[in-house]
């Protein structure tokens, strides 16, 4: 597998859903096209763009213009940074403001951001008039190659992580890789977790060429438009074939059961980006492999490899403030991942790996199995 040696036209990315299907566009400096596509169609709709304050400084009077420049009205909200927006007091406070700005059923919401404000956002969308369309603006690594794509949008329980939510497709995605380079390099990296998942899970070839090209993607090379096209073919593929999760598609979880907890651990702040939790996750989720004996202790080594080579963290011990809030402690955090979505009667699933590139659906492993493992992980550095 090669990269493109040069950036060129924009990638389109088809997601077929029959009478919902959409377009996800890729490429540098595509956000100049955002209203153009809009007007083409949708004619007459207004927008209103949600949006958090940072990428509001950098990138909600660009959105503007070029919804203005194809005459498409546009209001737009603005809410804080972080998973703390990913609550019922925002949620109100946007919904609220969608509705005082008029947005009716024939219009549509922008979602200008990262996965937070992506799903708020088609969340919000999807509740307003019992549904109104909207069309993602992902500005994160993260949520170009994973959140803005599939349709899932939500916010957070003090329980858990996306535990309030419903399936909402987007009617267009508009990935602008030049956003990228405003993100600071533990937003990357954060997001480039999610990047290496797809590899993991389903294509050891592109895993592969991950190992050998990651440093061209951080740089802003061609390979970044080439790693975030082949992410979302591939979960567009999945999400086709398995629009609500009834099967193939939780497959997309690898690392996600142990990253949920950890973020919950430490409640949802910066001290743990989501990606960040991935990552760790997808470690824990290859040694679990490995412990199992379905994958040999190498594989299981060159996961954690890869991710530490890029920056990303690889153990519960790297994460700031280890040993507070349940994250040094096995029950807790069972505990927390007793609420994820997967669990089904009260029994765990795992998403774990058969071999590098062919992950698989693990029902029903046994709690203490899972208890014990992670207590010693917990006892020492991986």
């Amino acid at each position: 597998m090669t990269a493109p040696l040069k950036h060129g036209d924009p990638i389109t990315v088809d997601v077929e859903l029959g009478d919902r299907a959409y377009e996800i566009v890729i490429g540098r400096d595509v956000l100049a096209s955002l209203g153009k596509r809009i007007a083409a169609l949708r004619p007459g709709a207004r927008t209103a763009v949600i949006t958090d304050r940072n990428v509001a400084q950098h990138w909600l009077a660009r959105t503007e213009a070029s919804l203005a420049e194809a005459g498409i009205a546009a209001s737009h909200v603005i809410v804080e940074e972080g998973e703390g927006s990913k609550s019922y007091a925002v949620l109100e406070r946007v919904s609220e403001a969608l509705i005082a700005a008029k947005i009716e059923r024939a219009d549509l919401v922008v979602a200008l951001g990262g996965g937070v404000v992506g799903d708020l956002a088609g969340f919000a969308a999807a509740i307003l008039r019992r549904g109104i369309e909207f069309v993602q603006v992902p500005t994160s690594l993260l949520a170009q190659v994973d959140s803005s794509v599939g349709g899932k949008t939500g916010i957070n329980s003090p329980q858990g992580k996306n535990l309030i939510g419903a399936f909402h497709q987007p009617i267009l995605v508009v990935a602008d890789t030049a956003v990228l380079d405003t993100l600071s390099p533990r937003q990357f990296r954060a997001g480039y977790a999610e990047v290496a998942k797809y590899g993991l899970l389903g294509d050891e070839a592109f895993f592969a060429w991950l190992e050998k090209n990651h440093a061209d993607i951080f740089a802003g090379g061609a390979a970044r438009e080439h790693a975030i096209a082949t992410s979302c073919r591939a979960k567009a593929a999945i999400v086709a074939r398995d629009e609500r999760e009834n099967g193939e598609r939780a497959l997309l979880n690898l690392g996600h059961t142990f990253g949920h907890a950890l973020e919950a651990a430490t409640g949802f702040s910066d001290r743990l980006f989501h990606g960040e939790g991935v990552a760790v996750g997808m470690v824990l989720a290859a040694e679990l492999s490995a412990q199992l004996g379905m994958i040999a202790e190498q594989d299981a080594e060159r996961v954690r490899r890869h991710l530490a080579d890029v920056g990303l963290p690889t153990a519960v011990q790297e994460i700031a403030g280890f040993a507070q809030e349940g994250l040094a402690d096995a029950d807790a955090l069972m505990a927390l991942m007793a609420q994820d979505k997967k669990v089904k009667r009260g029994r765990l699933t795992f998403i774990l790996l058969q071999e590098i590139g062919r992950a698989v659906i693990a029902p029903d492993v046994e709690p203490s199995l899972v208890r014990d493992f992670l207590q010693g992980k917990l006892k020492r550095r991986s």
